[in-house]
């Protein structure tokens, strides 16, 4: 589940040649995002590109495999491992690194998480009006 700092170096100097590359740990791995887009993850040193109906097929034509981060048979999600005939051969990482930017940036919004609802509180139990104005009149008598 880690990712090494030299694999990150790597991955985040192959991304620099194409776009401006923020990369930020999380849960183990890494997330990369250009221009605040969440496009690509790294995981055990293997870099997972965004994809969506389009490019999918691409990637499985490559034999690549889908991120599925509990395992092999639980659900993946919508980023496939990076072929590694890329990593030699810089115009088609690029295309394909803006394909995965061009994924993210087109993918509609996560919804946010709605607050949970609080539960209603029970009303605070006062005196009547009338029997707090004495009490503040004369404290000995509201006793």
């Amino acid at each position: 589940m880690a990712v090494s700092a030299q694999f990150n170096a790597f991955v985040l100097e192959l991304l620099g040649e194409v776009t401006p590359v923020v990369a930020r740990r999380m849960f183990g791995g890494v997330g990369y995002y250009a221009d605040g887009q969440f496009f690509a993850l790294a995981d055990d040193d293997e870099l997972y590109f965004r994809v969506d109906e389009r490019t999918r097929a691409d990637f499985e034509r490559e034999g690549m495999k889908a991120f599925s981060p509990m395992g092999p048979d639980s659900k993946s999600m919508s980023y496939f491992a990076v072929p590694p005939r890329l990593y030699d051969e810089l115009e088609e990482w690029a295309l394909w690194t803006r394909r995965a930017i061009s994924v993210a940036r087109a993918a509609p919004p996560k919804a946010l998480r709605k607050s949970q609802p609080k539960s209603p509180q029970s009303p605070r139990k006062s005196a009547p009006a009338p029997a707090r104005a004495a009490a503040r009149r004369n404290p000995r008598r509201a006793r």
